[in-house]
C-alpha cells in the first residue's frame, strides 16, 4: 500500500525515496569501511600520494605497536620497514622496470602507482625494535579523475607461515639428506646392489651395478634381472628362491656384461616390504668373487702340490728309514758276530794271553765304537724325521745324576779325571723323559772326559732358576774353544779339528743332545775361555715330584744265578738264518747246562718246531727267508699250544719303531744285535723264571 502510494506520488516524493536509498547505503558502507579499519586480524595503512601516513587501523597498532597518534601525517611505510630489503627491493624493480627507482617510499608502491598489481614480503620493524615478516597488497587510492590521492597497504603477519615455511624447508633438507645418505651408502658398496619389483624387473641400482654390466642406470631400470646373467633360467630362479625363503646367500651366478665379459658373483638377497608390510620386492648384492674363486683355485693346486710334496716327503722319510733300518740291520749283523765272538774269547776257558786280551780289547773297543757311531747316525736321522718319542714325566734328577755318575767313573779314571757331582738335601725332579735325559747327562760327561787336560777335573753343579727352571752345568778343565768354533759345535759330524788329536768321536753326540734336549721344552748352551775351559749347561723345566715316587732300587729284578752243571732243566729254540749268529748263541748257550738248544732256520720250521718241542723260551730272529719272525710270532700266539710260551726278538732291526712294533706284536723283550753278553743271559734268565710261572 505505502509502496503504492509512492510509486503513485509526485517526482518529488520519488527523489525523496532515492536519497534515503543513498544515504541507507553510504551508511553501510561506512559500517563496513569502520569494519576494515577496526580489524585486528590485518593491518590497514593508507597513506597520501607522497606516503605520509593518514591511516593506521587497529590490526596495524596491534601488529606494529604504534598507536595511530604517533604515525599518522609524521612517517611513511617505508620507515618501520626493514631498509636493507626496501633497498634491495628498489634494486631489484630497477633491474625489472629498466628504470631507476629511488630506495624509500617510492619502491614500496611503485608497481601500484603503475596500475600493476602488487604483493610482496617484506618485513615489518614493531616499535620496541623486533622484527615479524608480513604480506603486503599495496593499491593505488584515485579520485575521480583517475589522480593518485593516496595508496592503501594491507598488510597480514606472515610469521607462521613462515615457520611452516622453514619447518617444511628443514623437513625437506632433511629428506634431501637422508636420501643424500641412502644414496651415499648405496653407492660406496664394493657390491653391486640391485633392487627387483616381485616379478623380477630392475627397479634401482649402484654404480657398481653398472660397471659389472657396462649398463647405465637408466638401461638397467625397467629391464628383466635375468638379463644380465649368463644362465638367465637360474638367476630367474634366485629372485623366486628369495620371494619363498624370504632370503637366500652365497647363490653364485655369473654376470655378463655387455661387451661380453663375465664375472663369477655371490649373490646374496632379501626382501623388503613398505610400511603397511606390502612386499615391494627383492634387494640383492652381488660380489665379485672372481679373484677369490681364482685365489681358491690357485690355494687347491697349492693344497695338491703341498699334499704331494707331503707324500713325497713321507715317501722318502720312509724309504730314509727303510735305508738307515736296512743298513743298520746289514752293519749290526757282522758286528753281532765280531764283538760276540770277541766277547766269548775274552771269557773263554782257559783265558786268553796277555798279547791275546790286548788285540781282543782293541777288536771290543773297535767294535763297540763302530755301534755307537751306527746308533748315532740313527739317532739324529729320527730326531731329524720329527718321529722320536718322549715320555715326558717328572724325573728325579738327582738318581739320573747318580746313575750317570757310576757309569762314567771308569772312563774318567782310566783318563785320569776327577769328576765332582753335587749334593742335595732335597730331590730335585725335571719335567724330561728320563732315559732320553740320560743319554744327554752321559754325552755331556763323556766329552767333558775326552777333551780334558791330564788329571783335569770336570764339575757338575745344579742351580735352581728363577725361572722355574733347573741349569745342570758341565766344567771341564780343557783347552776351551775359540769363538769362530762355538758358532760351528752344532753341526753335524764338524769335529773342530779334534779328529788330529786322535780324540775318537763321530760329531754327532752333541746335535743329538741339543734336539733332544729341545724337543723335552729344555735349552742347551755353551761358555768357553780359550786355555781355562768350558761349561755346557742344559736346562730343564723344575716341576713337583710325582704323588707316588718309586725308587730305582724297587724296579730292580733280582735274576736267579746260572744252574750248576747237571741234568738240562729248560729248552730254548733259536730262529735264525745267519749261521755266524746261530754259531754265536749256541756257544753261549754252551755256557748254561740247564738249557737244551733247539735251532731252525725259518720261520716256517721253527712253527712246526715250537708246536712238536714246545720250548720253555723262544728266540727269534725277525729278518727270515719265507715268513718273517713278526708272522711267525702271530702264528704261535693264535696257537693254543703256544700262545704262552715267551717269545724274544733277537734282531738286527734296531731302530725305534721296529722295536715299538716288536712289543706292539707280542714279544715278552726285544733285544738288539750285536749282543751284550749280560744283556742277553738277564734277559734269558728273565723268561725262563716267566715260562716256569706259567707252567
Amino acid at each position: 500500500m505505502h509502496k503504492e502510494i509512492i510509486q503513485d506520488s509526485d517526482p518529488v516524493s520519488k527523489e525523496v525515496v532515492t536519497e534515503v536509498r543513498r544515504e541507507e547505503a553510504v551508511l553501510k558502507a561506512g559500517a563496513l569501511q569502520n569494519a576494515i579499519l577496526n580489524s585486528a586480524n590485518f593491518s590497514s595503512i593508507a597513506t597520501d600520494a607522497k606516503g605520509v601516513i593518514q591511516i593506521f587501523n587497529v590490526g596495524a597498532e596491534r601488529m606494529l605497536g604504534f598507536t595511530a597518534a604517533e604515525v599518522l601525517n609524521k612517517i611513511t611505510p617505508a620507515e618501520i620497514s626493514d631498509p636493507l630489503e626496501v633497498i634491495a627491493r628498489a634494486k631489484a624493480l630497477s633491474q625489472e622496470l629498466k628504470t631507476t627507482i629511488a630506495p624509500g617510499f617510492e619502491a614500496l608502491v611503485f608497481k601500484a602507482s603503475r596500475g600493476i598489481e602488487d604483493i610482496y614480503e617484506l618485513t615489518y620493524i614493531r616499535k620496541d625494535g623486533s622484527r615479524f615478516p608480513a604480506v603486503v597488497s599495496v593499491t593505488a587510492l584515485r579520485d575521480a579523475e583517475n589522480i593518485i590521492i593516496g595508496y592503501l597497504l594491507i598488510g597480514t603477519d606472515n610469521t607462521a607461515r613462515k615457520q611452516v615455511e622453514a619447518e617444511q624447508k628443514k623437513l625437506d633438507q632433511r629428506l634431501r639428506d637422508q636420501q643424500f645418505y641412502t644414496r651415499s651408502l648405496i653407492e660406496s658398496n664394493i657390491d653391486a646392489l640391485i633392487t627387483t619389483d616381485p616379478s623380477g624387473i630392475i627397479t634401482d641400482v649402484n654404480k657398481q651395478m653398472e660397471a659389472l654390466t657396462g649398463s647405465t642406470r637408466d638401461e638397467l631400470i625397467g629391464a628383466p634381472f635375468k638379463g644380465y646373467f649368463t644362465d638367465p633360467e637360474r638367476a630367474e630362479a634366485g629372485i623366486k628362491l628369495v620371494l619363498s625363503e624370504k632370503k637366500v646367500t652365497d647363490y653364485e651366478l655369473t654376470a655378463r656384461a655387455r661387451d661380453g665379459k663375465h664375472t663369477d658373483v655371490s649373490y646374496n638377497a632379501t626382501t623388503f616390504y613398505d610400511r603397511d608390510r606390502t612386499l615391494q620386492g627383492v634387494f640383492a648384492s652381488a660380489r665379485d668373487v672372481t679373484e677369490r674363486k681364482r685365489f681358491e683355485q690357485a690355494l687347491q693346486e697349492t693344497n695338491v702340490e703341498l699334499e704331494n710334496a707331503k707324500l713325497n716327503a713321507e715317501k722318502a722319510n720312509r724309504a730314509k728309514s727303510d735305508f738307515l733300518s736296512g743298513m743298520s740291520h746289514e752293519l749290526r749283523s757282522p758286528l753281532n758276530a765280531i764283538l760276540g765272538f770277541a766277547q766269548l774269547i775274552e771269557s773263554a776257558t782257559p783265558l786268553p794271553t796277555n798279547s791275546q786280551k790286548e788285540s781282543i780289547e782293541q777288536i771290543l773297543q773297535a767294535g763297540w765304537h763302530l755301534l755307537k757311531l751306527i746308533n748315532e747316525i740313527l739317532d739324529l736321522a729320527v730326531i731329524e724325521s720329527g718321529k722320536v718319542f718322549l715320555s715326558l714325566e717328572p724325573v728325579p734328577l738327582d738318581d739320573v745324576l747318580y746313575e750317570c755318575q757310576a757309569m762314567m767313573e771308569a772312563q774318567a779314571l782310566q783318563h785320569g779325571i776327577r769328576l765332582t757331582f753335587p749334593l742335595s738335601e732335597e730331590p730335585r725332579f725335571v719335567w724330561a723323559d728320563q732315559t732320553r735325559l740320560k743319554q744327554i747327562i752321559i754325552n755331556l760327561l763323556s766329552n767333558a772326559i775326552k777333551y780334558n787336560k791330564d788329571k783335569g777335573s770336570v764339575v757338575v753343579t745344579c742351580a735352581d732358576l728363577d725361572n722355574g727352571r733347573i741349569r745342570i752345568s758341565f766344567r771341564d778343565t780343557g783347552d776351551g774353544l775359540e769363538p769362530e768354533k762355538i758358532s760351528q759345535l752344532f753341526q753335524p759330524f764338524n769335529r773342530l779339528g779334534q779328529e788330529a788329536r786322535g780324540v775318537a768321536g763321530t760329531g754327532i753326540g752333541l746335535v743329538v743332545t741339543k734336539q733332544l734336549t729341545e724337543l723335552m721344552d729344555g735349552t742347551l748352551g755353551v761358555e768357553s775361555t780359550l786355555g781355562v775351559g768350558s761349561v755346557f749347561w742344559v736346562e730343564l723345566r723344575s716341576t713337583a715330584p710325582p704323588d707316588l715316587i718309586v725308587r730305582k732300587a724297587e724296579l730292580v729284578t733280582t735274576f736267579p744265578p746260572p744252574p750248576k752243571p747237571g741234568k738240562s732243566q729248560h729248552t730254548l729254540l733259536y730262529i735264525e738264518d745267519n749261521p755266524a749268529n746261530m754259531k754265536l748263541v749256541e756257544q753261549l748257550i754252551a755256557l748254561r747246562s740247564d738249557i737244551e738248544l733247539f735251532t731252525a732256520i725259518n720261520g716256517t720250521l721253527g712253527v712246526d718246531l715250537a708246536r712238536s718241542v714246545k720250548p720253555d723260551v723262544i728266540l727269534m730272529d725277525i729278518n727270515l727267508p719265507g715268513i718273517s719272525g713278526l708272522e711267525a710270532l702271530h702264528i704261535l700266539k693264535d696257537d693254543p699250544s703256544t700262545t704262552n710260551i715267551p717269545v724274544v726278538a733277537l734282531s738286527a732291526n734296531a731302530m725305534l719303531r721296529d722295536i715299538e712294533l716288536g712289543i706292539q706284536a707280542g714279544f715278552f723283550q726285544y733285544l738288539t744285535k750285536p749282543i751284550k753278553v749280560k744283556e742277553f743271559m738277564d734277559t734269558l734268565n728273565l723268561a725262563l723264571e716267566f715260562a716256569q710261572k706259567e707252567k
